[in-house]
């Protein structure tokens, strides 16, 4: 009969690919274009699979054509930076990346599967990645710096390994468990008439501006005077179970999300800011998008402005919006706003 402490054997066939990404940043962009056609910069290192990659930036095209068509646009390629005689066999996706480090619509390219030999000095890449003049004329360019991200999948042989039958982590559920039955509850918010229990190590491990208030005095009770009881739930849940509540029917997810964003910035929850505006770049429609991006210019939401500005574009969903109560708003509340807008619309 197996004992309680038994652990079950597993074994796994592990994939026949190794995948892994690196992201240059490219800055003082104007300088690097002051290098010749074919000139490249290099990126650092990084490892793939087992071996050494490197990124060669091209600013002003590859330079291996004859009328001069590459040197419009910029090119980069992944090179194997080691020396081990066996060839590799490796695919590059190549992304220009946004503000919010999304991968930019129309600016991904790949290579496809190509063999890499290190005694032949191999490359392979995208030699029209972006456009010099695209680039530098969108909002992407910001500050003379860019970004690039590029996945690398490196295929090796297939192999088997051992594996603990271990169960997936059910530290969320536990914790969330804890703070909905109060048990060892060591403080008490009040919030606008109502209570919340919670523990007070768990409350300050996550929030340093609830940490400061829990450390003055050891009162039992803390009173929250600028968040709704019901985002500050929210708050609570995320504290715990670091995942967003379940909406409840009939909730309308935008407001709730925007509440929680602005509640996540007041208490130095990051993670949580970020998820929020995630998911209101999701909520982007016509009946939202002049609010949303009123909410972006207000809260300093990059990736929502980005977001909007990008469902705007479309000439219909433009004139649909103008339409709304929102937009409305937006001219009379912020008409510096709308002339940013007009002007990358026009771009």
């Amino acid at each position: 009969m197996p004992k309680a402490n038994d652990c079950a054997a597993a074994s796994a066939a592990v994939g026949a690919r190794s995948t892994g990404r690196h992201l240059p940043h490219i800055e003082g962009y104007s300088h690097t274009k002051a290098l010749f056609a074919g000139e490249f910069i290099p990126s650092q290192s990084f490892t793939v699979g087992g071996r050494a990659w490197c990124i060669w930036y091209y600013p002003r095209g590859a330079g291996d054509d004859q009328d001069g068509y590459a040197a419009l646009y910029i090119a980069v390629f992944l090179v194997l930076d080691d020396s081990v005689p066996e060839p590799a066999y490796a695919e590059a996706t190549f992304h220009l990346l946004d503000r919010a480090e999304r991968p930019v619509p129309g600016c991904t390219h790949s290579t496809g599967l190509n063999e890499y030999s290190a005694a032949g000095g191999a490359r392979h890449g995208v030699r029209a990645f972006v456009p010099r003049d695209f680039l530098e004329a969108s909002g992407h360019l910001v500050d003379e710096c860019f970004r690039i991200r590029c996945d690398v999948s490196v295929r090796r042989p297939w192999r088997t390994e051992p594996r603990p039958d271990a169960p997936p982590s059910d530290l969320r559920c536990h914790l969330g468990d804890l703070l909905a039955s109060g048990e060892g509850a060591d403080v008490t918010f009040q919030v606008a008439g109502e209570a919340f229990s919670a523990h007070r190590s768990v409350v300050a491990a996550r929030s340093p501006v609830l940490k400061a208030k829990l450390s003055v005095g050891t009162a039992a009770a803390v009173r929250i005077d600028d968040v709704a009881p019901q985002v500050f739930e929210a708050l609570l849940h995320f504290v715990y179970t670091d995942s967003l509540p379940e909406e409840a029917p009939g909730q309308d997810g935008a407001f709730m999300a925007q509440r929680l964003l602005e509640a996540a910035g007041r208490y130095g929850v990051p993670r949580l800011r970020a998820i929020c505006e995630e998911k209101l770049c999701r909520l982007v429609e016509v009946e939202t998008a002049a609010t949303m991006l009123l909410f972006a210019q207000q809260h300093r939401c990059h990736g929502l402005r980005e977001a909007c500005v990008d469902f705007l574009r479309c000439p219909r969903a433009l004139n649909a919006v103008m339409a709304t109560d929102g937009f409305e708003r937006l001219v009379k509340s912020c008409p510096a706003l709308l002339k940013d807008l007009i002007s990358k619309l026009a771009v």
